[in-house]
């Protein structure tokens, strides 16, 4: 949209004239000041504020006539200045309407915005502009300020409760991605199948994360949150009755596909979510908890699934599942709301166009958001490009993907490591999974130090926060990945204690944390409104990597040996955790170089 430019605002939008007789005789019809021409007082709603060029309105008071052409351009009713010359764009106007136009305060709110026009529908205060698009004129309605359906505004509870059930979505996404793992052994052996082929169930699942949400994304922009999100957990709550009741493996593998489809969909629309909802400086603790519980989610579910798969079968871990997702479905039906304030402002253009007549009646999401192809550009072919020729996505990107490597690997050698070596029981053997889910909470505790000092740079005056002062958490807690796996390596032995291989565990998520903090905050100040196709191109990176890790771990950790097969993974996290030092140092260089990174100054 063009530079809006103010119009003064009418001294007095309706006539005092008109208020008395009102007053005095309620069912007098009231005027419209701003009736097209032609048209009686108040017999038509017409947004004659924004009235087309060319078509003119004086209001005769003294006449009681009103909506007569005349001969000039539109003016005010009460002072007769010309308000919206002919043929000129950007115009300013407010609509009120129904109980919110009896109250006063409304009506007096954003006076300077410009003229006031009063519908005969509830219409809370309204900001429009008159715009030329194509040649086509639009009124493009927006929000006032402190208006209560902006989600902006919403109360900080409100926003809270659905934080909360966007996490919990969360939560049990990344729970059904590995606790499938848990059951492989039992479930090929039941299905005829070799465990290679079982392994494909976790190949499926996230390489649909990895490729759909690129093919995705736009047409969840496209039809708002609240349906995507309500159709989406529902197929993933339903595909659990594929995956509890399938009779071959082909059919457990269709399902893990679909689950990832579905999953997935819920998952690549949480950060826009947020952006619905928190201001830019309010959106670091939501995010922050959200990559916590995302990575919980995914390294906890093996605490419980080895239990239920020696006990009552591998069939229930999906079953159990599908049945705890129940509540949490009806939640999302029934209370989840749309939280795109586009949406709110389409209803209203749409209730306008209805009750007026007059088309012009948009939201800025109507006539500027791009089409189809073009959106999905922006998520494919931008993203690839932009992990191809930009230094820091592809930096970040192989960080983050090594990461998600070691979570998927581990679901493998943590069996290996206190199963097969320790004798433990296969549920006994899903307990060190604690020590992940404890490295990953303390990991997010740690990370308000980071988010203090960030704050604190944004507070000083004489400071700008560039891009890299996002950096110091990874810098600090970065570096505990690779020594947790290099603590991992050498103490597998199994006449060795457990609590050595449990520790390094604990370092390795509470470093990994951290990395996924980093790369998501820094990427996204680096790159402003291409942020977006720079984090999909990491997506897709880090999702295909955990994709094929699960099957290959098995035969390198096997083939290796444990120690030195750790010794490998430790020696090249040590050489990915140099990244946030070169990014510190170098990353305003890098910058300046991009076309595509945002200017800092």
């Amino acid at each position: 949209m063009s530079h809006l430019t103010p119009v003064a605002p009418l001294e007095n939008d309706i006539s005092s004239y008109e208020r008395d007789q009102t007053r005095r005789n309620p069912d007098r019809p009231r005027l419209n000041p701003y009736a097209r021409p032609g048209t009686a007082g108040g017999a038509s709603r017409t947004p004659s504020v924004w009235s087309k060029a060319g078509t003119d309105y004086k209001d005769d008071i003294n006449d009681d006539k009103a909506g007569e052409a005349g001969p000039s351009s539109l003016t005010s009713p009460d002072n007769g200045s010309e308000v919206f010359p002919q043929g000129q764009e950007n115009q300013l106007g407010r609509v009120v309407g129904g109980k919110y136009g009896d109250l006063v305060e409304e009506k007096g709110r954003h006076s300077d915005y410009g003229p006031l026009l009063e519908v005969d529908i509830d219409m809370p205060l309204t900001l429009g502009t008159l715009v030329t698009k194509n040649d086509k004129e639009y009124i493009v309605l927006e929000f006032a300020e402190g208006d209560p359906q902006n989600p902006y505004n919403w109360n900080k509870w409100y926003k809270r409760s659905i934080t909360t059930i966007l996490n919990l979505m969360t939560l049990f996404i990344g729970l059904a991605t590995t606790a499938y793992s848990s059951g492989i052994g039992r479930m090929v052996a039941d299905l005829h199948t070799s465990k290679e082929i079982g392994q494909l169930g976790l190949f499926t699942f996230n390489m649909t994360c990895a490729i759909a949400p690129m093919m995705l994304a736009p047409f969840c922009e496209m039809v708002g949150r609240k349906i995507v999100y309500s159709g989406a957990y529902l197929c993933f709550s339903l595909c659990f009755i594929g995956l509890a009741l399938g009779k071959n493996i082909a059919t457990i593998l269709v399902m893990r596909t679909l689950l990832g489809l579905f999953g997935c969909v819920g998952t690549i629309l949480v950060g826009g979510t947020f952006d619905d909802m928190y201001r830019p400086q309010d959106r670091g603790r939501p995010m922050a908890l959200f990559t916590f519980v995302a990575i919980f989610g995914t390294v906890a579910a093996p605490i419980y699934a080895g239990f239920i798969d020696e006990t009552i079968g591998w069939r229930w871990i999906e079953g159990i599942q599908g049945l705890a997702n129940i509540p949490l479905l009806i939640i999302v039906f029934l209370f989840f709301p749309e939280t795109r304030g586009g949406v709110a402002l389409h209803k209203r253009a749409q209730k306008l166009r209805k009750a007026t007549g007059d088309e012009r009646y948009v939201a800025g999401d109507d006539i500027n958001t791009p089409d189809i192809k073009t959106l999905l550009k922006a998520s494919s072919v931008k993203a690839v490009h932009m992990l191809a020729t930009e230094p820091v996505v592809f930096a970040f990107g192989c960080w983050i993907a090594f990461c998600w490597a070691v979570v998927f690997l581990f679901l493998s050698v943590i069996p290996i490591s206190f199963e097969t070596k320790r004798g433990w029981s296969e549920g006994m053997a899903g307990l060190p999974y604690i020590a992940l889910a404890l490295g990953t909470t303390l990991g997010y505790i740690a990370h308000h130090i980071q988010r203090a000092k960030y704050q604190k740079l944004i507070r000083d005056p004489e400071r700008t926060p560039l891009p890299e002062s996002r950096l110091y958490g990874s810098m600090a807690g970065g570096v505990f990945m690779p020594i947790g796996l290099f603590i991992y390596s050498f103490t597998q032995y199994g006449y060795l204690d457990w609590v050595g291989p449990c520790f390094g565990l604990v370092c390795i998520a509470f470093g990994i944390f951290f990395i996924f903090d980093a790369t998501y905050s820094y990427t996204a100040d680096c790159y402003g409104t291409n942020a977006s196709s720079a984090i999909a191109g990491q997506g897709l990176m880090r999702n295909t990597l955990g994709a094929v890790t699960p099957l290959f771990a098995s035969q390198f950790f096997t083939n290796v040996g444990s120690q030195y097969a750790g010794l490998i993974l430790a020696l090249f996290g040590t050489f990915l955790s140099m990244i946030p030092f070169v990014m510190f140092k170098y990353g305003h260089v890098l910058r300046a170089r991009s076309k595509l990174a945002r200017t800092w100054e």
